[in-house]
């Protein structure tokens, strides 16, 4: 089958809820996929964040294909050692004590909403339940997630959304602050807003938040699903951020690919969830964690963490050289492998540019490139980037 086959036939069977571009890829090996037609490209979307080991990571594959000849599924009435064993290793490199397991990122921050709903109850009773938000973040495509999601284009023609959700700018304290009322149950954040233009969160003001919901008795919640399992160059971003939240959601990178999320929590708030408060057919199902299992070894014990650092560093630094030597370039900013750099220009173009000299880049918004390539990604990969973005600006400015 052709691209243009595979796009009459899309047209013909799916619902359009994506604007996709012209390209169908048929297979990936490490940094770069291959079309149908069999064109190499490099890729610098990682399926959004996803697949943090690249693709065909020997490690990943012979872990699905073990798992896949011994069980598959089975269910939550029962115990299966993946499970267990992702949800220990999770706790052992985090401030955890407990997860909860699901199939997404939207639904993790289901699982974390609810959580911090039920625990807010339990301890104050009815009336302590708003959950606060910032302007400008992403948290997913279900109802409660999209009305917790600070950006009207993702609630559009959707009202009437959920109660008990307000809206506050990012890194800005003050407005915070006369926004925690005796309601207020929790703070939910991205360390870095990824989806809304790849914003990075103030470390003093994330310590002065931290100090706000520890004074208020009010739960801190950190949306990590794109900057978690090592995109920023530790396996989560909070590490570095010098402050520890009392949940967080973790999901894209996790499974490398195959489709997986989770709720992590202390203790004391975990325990608000008893049997029958919260489920997921699906979730935690053992192919799926032992996708996340090998993809925390292979953070952890195969030096892809410490790679992945020195390449963050690397390609935040050419970014930047890059911003000195082009005016279309406004400003540069991320951390790790989540870089962003806005544009005086339509970052469609650019992404298109791109696909056509074989890389693939994608936007967050209009004016914003997003960056989140494979942890595995190279020097020579970022520098070949880096020279295309230059003729593509060149192009632009001339």
């Amino acid at each position: 089958m052709t691209t243009e086959e595979l796009k009459q036939d899309a047209a013909r069977y799916l619902m359009q809820t994506y604007t996709r571009q012209p390209l169908s890829i048929g297979r990936g090996s490490g940094t770069r996929v291959y079309d149908l037609e069999g064109r190499e490209y490099l890729d610098f979307v990682g399926g959004i964040a996803v697949n943090v080991l690249g693709h065909g990571h020997p490690d990943l594959v012979q872990a699905i294909q073990r798992q896949a000849a011994e069980l598959i599924h089975t269910s939550n009435l029962y115990y299966t050692e993946p499970q267990v064993k992702l949800a220990q290793t999770l706790v052992d490199h985090s401030f955890a004590d407990k997860v909860f397991f699901c199939n997404s990122g939207a639904e993790a921050n289901e699982a974390a909403i609810k959580l911090a709903r039920r625990y807010s109850h339990d301890k104050y009773g009815a009336g302590r339940f708003e959950i606060v938000t910032m302007k400008n973040s992403f948290h997913g495509r279900t109802f409660a997630t999209l009305t917790a999601t600070g950006q009207d284009k993702v609630q559009k023609d959707y009202e009437p959304l959920l109660p008990g959700f307000c809206y506050v700018a990012f890194n800005n304290l003050e407005e915070l602050e006369r926004s925690v009322t005796d309601k207020t149950a929790a703070i939910l954040l991205e360390p870095i807003q990824g989806e809304g233009g790849v914003h990075v969160a103030d470390r003093a003001y994330l310590r002065q938040v931290r100090d706000l919901c520890s004074k208020r008795d009010v739960l801190l919640m950190f949306d990590e699903i794109q900057t978690g399992m090592g995109r920023t160059g530790t396996l989560f971003a909070y590490e570095q951020l010098g402050v520890q939240p009392d949940i967080m959601t973790l999901a894209k990178g996790l499974g490398g690919g195959v489709p997986i999320g989770a709720c992590l929590a202390t203790d004391s708030v975990a325990k608000a969830f008893s049997p029958g408060s919260h489920a997921s057919t699906f979730g935690g199902n053992p192919l799926a964690c032992a996708a996340g299992l090998a993809v925390c070894h292979a953070l952890l014990d195969g030096h892809v963490l410490d790679h992945a650092r020195r390449m963050g560093e690397y390609f935040s630094q050419g970014l930047s050289d890059c911003k000195e030597r082009h005016r279309v370039v406004k400003e540069v900013r991320g951390l790790g492998l989540l870089q962003g750099m806005e544009v005086a220009m339509d970052a469609k173009t650019v992404v298109s540019e791109c696909l056509a000299r074989g890389i693939l880049i994608n936007g967050a918004g209009e004016h914003v490139l997003r960056f989140v390539p494979p942890l595995i990604i190279t020097q020579l990969d970022i520098d070949r980037l880096l020279d295309t973005l230059a003729q593509i600006f060149s192009k632009q400015t001339a």
